[in-house]
Protein backbone atom coordinates (compact mmCIF):
# COMPACT_ATOMS: atom_id res chain seq x y z
CA UNK A 1 0.00 0.00 0.00
CA UNK A 2 1.39 3.29 -0.58
CA UNK A 3 0.70 6.36 0.91
CA UNK A 4 -0.58 9.86 -0.95
CA UNK A 5 1.62 12.86 -0.57
CA UNK A 6 -0.85 14.60 1.83
CA UNK A 7 -1.05 11.54 4.11
CA UNK A 8 2.73 11.06 4.47
CA UNK A 9 3.02 14.86 5.33
CA UNK A 10 0.32 14.32 8.05
CA UNK A 11 2.25 11.26 9.27
CA UNK A 12 5.25 12.85 9.66
CA UNK A 13 3.52 15.88 11.81
CA UNK A 14 2.11 13.03 13.99
CA UNK A 15 5.69 11.14 14.17
CA UNK A 16 6.92 14.77 14.83
CA UNK A 17 4.64 14.94 18.13
CA UNK A 18 5.41 11.56 19.09
CA UNK A 19 9.63 12.05 19.01
CA UNK A 20 8.92 15.27 21.37
CA UNK A 21 6.81 12.75 23.77
CA UNK A 22 9.80 10.36 23.13
CA UNK A 23 12.58 12.33 23.93
CA UNK A 24 11.39 15.12 26.49
CA UNK A 25 8.86 12.01 28.28
CA UNK A 26 9.71 14.09 31.66
CA UNK A 27 8.79 17.26 30.85
CA UNK A 28 5.18 18.88 31.00
CA UNK A 29 3.71 17.82 27.74
CA UNK A 30 0.56 19.60 27.29
CA UNK A 31 -2.16 18.76 24.76
CA UNK A 32 -1.41 22.19 22.81
CA UNK A 33 2.21 22.08 22.95
CA UNK A 34 1.94 18.34 21.08
CA UNK A 35 -0.62 19.71 19.17
CA UNK A 36 1.44 22.81 18.15
CA UNK A 37 4.29 20.31 17.02
CA UNK A 38 1.97 18.57 14.56
CA UNK A 39 0.72 21.88 13.33
CA UNK A 40 -3.30 20.78 14.15
CA UNK A 41 -5.38 21.91 16.40
CA UNK A 42 -5.69 20.10 19.94
CA UNK A 43 -8.96 17.99 18.49
CA UNK A 44 -7.56 16.89 15.64
CA UNK A 45 -4.33 16.04 17.13
CA UNK A 46 -5.92 13.61 19.25
CA UNK A 47 -8.20 11.83 16.56
CA UNK A 48 -5.32 11.77 14.25
CA UNK A 49 -3.16 10.38 16.74
CA UNK A 50 -5.66 7.53 17.79
CA UNK A 51 -6.38 6.80 14.40
CA UNK A 52 -2.16 6.34 13.43
CA UNK A 53 -0.74 4.91 17.02
CA UNK A 54 -4.33 3.16 18.38
CA UNK A 55 -4.29 5.29 21.54
CA UNK A 56 -4.33 8.66 22.67
CA UNK A 57 -1.72 11.27 23.22
CA UNK A 58 -1.73 10.95 26.83
CA UNK A 59 -2.46 7.06 27.18
CA UNK A 60 1.06 7.04 24.62
CA UNK A 61 2.67 9.77 27.28
CA UNK A 62 1.89 7.73 30.16
CA UNK A 63 3.08 4.53 28.98
CA UNK A 64 6.41 5.74 27.74
CA UNK A 65 6.94 7.35 31.31
CA UNK A 66 5.72 3.80 32.82
CA UNK A 67 8.59 1.96 30.71
CA UNK A 68 11.22 4.60 31.43
CA UNK A 69 10.21 4.20 35.38
CA UNK A 70 10.49 0.35 35.12
CA UNK A 71 14.13 0.94 33.81
CA UNK A 72 15.10 3.11 36.36
CA UNK A 73 13.62 0.63 39.24
CA UNK A 74 15.73 -2.11 37.53
CA UNK A 75 18.49 -0.15 36.67
CA UNK A 76 19.09 2.87 39.61
CA UNK A 77 19.17 2.94 43.12
CA UNK A 78 16.65 5.24 43.66
CA UNK A 79 13.42 5.70 45.58
CA UNK A 80 9.80 5.39 43.58
CA UNK A 81 8.88 8.63 44.53
CA UNK A 82 12.47 9.83 43.08
CA UNK A 83 11.38 7.86 39.52
CA UNK A 84 7.94 9.25 39.70
CA UNK A 85 9.34 12.53 39.42
CA UNK A 86 12.61 11.73 37.07
CA UNK A 87 9.88 10.33 34.57
CA UNK A 88 7.67 13.10 34.48
CA UNK A 89 4.66 12.61 37.05
CA UNK A 90 3.88 15.08 39.66
CA UNK A 91 1.86 12.68 42.03
CA UNK A 92 3.29 9.47 43.67
CA UNK A 93 -0.13 8.33 43.80
CA UNK A 94 -1.62 8.48 39.92
CA UNK A 95 2.46 7.43 39.35
CA UNK A 96 1.34 4.40 41.46
CA UNK A 97 -1.78 3.68 40.16
CA UNK A 98 -1.10 4.06 36.83
CA UNK A 99 1.98 1.73 37.06
CA UNK A 100 0.00 -0.62 38.69
CA UNK A 101 -2.74 -0.32 35.85
CA UNK A 102 -0.15 -0.82 32.99
CA UNK A 103 2.63 -3.45 34.28
CA UNK A 104 0.70 -5.01 36.97
CA UNK A 105 2.42 -4.88 40.52
CA UNK A 106 2.76 -1.71 42.28
CA UNK A 107 6.54 0.35 41.71
CA UNK A 108 8.00 -1.34 44.97
CA UNK A 109 6.81 -4.77 44.39
CA UNK A 110 8.49 -4.33 40.80
CA UNK A 111 11.41 -3.50 42.02
CA UNK A 112 11.74 -5.95 44.95
CA UNK A 113 11.02 -8.64 41.88
CA UNK A 114 13.68 -7.36 39.97
CA UNK A 115 16.01 -7.26 42.96
CA UNK A 116 15.58 -10.69 43.43
CA UNK A 117 16.10 -11.43 40.13
CA UNK A 118 18.93 -9.25 39.50
CA UNK A 119 20.33 -8.28 42.70
CA UNK A 120 20.49 -4.64 43.69
CA UNK A 121 20.53 -1.69 40.77
CA UNK A 122 24.36 -1.09 39.42
CA UNK A 123 23.63 2.36 38.94
CA UNK A 124 23.54 5.08 42.09
CA UNK A 125 20.83 7.32 42.45
CA UNK A 126 23.08 9.95 42.70
CA UNK A 127 24.44 9.46 39.08
CA UNK A 128 21.06 9.15 37.45
CA UNK A 129 20.07 12.40 39.28
CA UNK A 130 23.45 14.29 37.97
CA UNK A 131 22.78 13.27 34.74
CA UNK A 132 19.05 14.07 34.45
CA UNK A 133 19.59 17.51 35.27
CA UNK A 134 19.89 20.11 32.59
CA UNK A 135 23.06 21.11 31.28
CA UNK A 136 22.61 24.39 30.24
CA UNK A 137 25.33 27.26 30.09
CA UNK A 138 27.10 26.93 33.50
CA UNK A 139 28.03 30.98 34.17
CA UNK A 140 24.62 32.22 33.69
Amino acid sequence: MTLSSGTETSLSHIRAARDLMDLEYADDLDLDTLARRAGYSRFHFVRAFRATYGETPRAYLTRRRVERAKDLLRAANLSVTEVCFLVGFSSLGSFSARFSKLVGVSPREYRRQAVRRHGPPAIPGCYVMMWTRPHGSQGN
